[in-house]
């Protein structure tokens, strides 16, 4: 049990020291920023990074610097790593936008329906983590109306309780469903971004196949399989096509 005790305050001064650590190379590494070093700031943003002490903020200035010495493709890797963490940092939002005017392609969308654009617009503002968090919330709220619901001894209060006690669990029911709904699509959708200044993305994977279109540095595709060092892409107007492994970047977390 003492083992147990010592090996747990190990830990919480180890884990404790390493946080400290961190905000220390992220005050050294925007004071590097705000003197225009923007290599040097860089490398300890990195190096943060690496610690594995990561944040939307963290993201956020590693695109602003990118974005200062006009490396595209990693400005807008890093917004959009950003918004994975937070759906609503609205600086990453606006400065990707800034930063995708770099980019040379120009890709329009598909259309989408009615219930993609909600989905867009509304429920997808908040990370599948972030709605799980409001359907712990509801879940309290409606026990708690609940139990005030059946110990209650006012007819009035008793009316208000049952009927407030409802609402929460429809509440509770909407948001694990979008909660399960947004986990399985951030599950089963793969995003990256183009690392390379051109790429020939091809019609097979193999070097000689015949060339579908040609893609540039900052470019966002999804990708739907894999074989060997070759990776089948789609853009968002709908076009699919083989490339290069090492031409991309995953957008992941760990």
């Amino acid at each position: 049990m003492i083992k147990k005790i010592v090996l747990l305050l190990v830990f919480f001064t180890l884990s404790n020291s390493a946080a400290q650590d961190a905000n220390q190379l992220f005050d050294k590494s925007n004071t590097l920023y705000k003197n225009a070093d923007y290599n040097e700031a860089i490398k300890l943003y990195e190096q943060i990074e690496a610690s594995g002490e990561v944040s939307s903020e963290l993201y956020y200035n590693l695109g602003n610097s990118y974005y200062k010495i006009n490396k595209v493709g990693p400005s807008i890797y890093n917004y959009e790593k950003a918004l994975l963490l937070d759906p609503l940092n609205e600086d990453a939002h606006n400065n990707l936008i800034f930063a995708k005017r770099l980019s040379l392609d120009r890709i329009e969308e598909l259309p989408k329906s009615t219930l993609q654009k909600f989905n867009k617009k509304y429920i997808s503002k908040l990370s599948y983590d972030q709605w799980a968090t409001l359907t712990v919330v509801f879940s309290f709220l409606a026990s708690c109306l609940f139990l005030m619901y059946y110990f209650s001894q006012t007819p009035s209060l008793k009316r208000l309780f049952f009927t407030t006690s409802i609402i929460s669990v429809i509440l509770l029911i909407s948001t694990l469903l979008i909660t399960v709904n947004q986990y399985k699509k951030a599950s089963n959708t793969i995003e990256a971004i183009v690392f390379a200044t051109e790429v020939s993305v091809k019609n097979e994977p193999t070097k000689n196949a015949e060339e579908a279109f040609i893609l540039h540095e900052g470019t966002k595709v999804f990708v739907l399989d894999e074989v060997d060092d070759w990776k089948k892409i789609k853009l968002i107007d709908g076009k699919i096509g083989w490339l290069k492994s090492q031409q991309i970047n995953i957008l992941n977390l760990f």
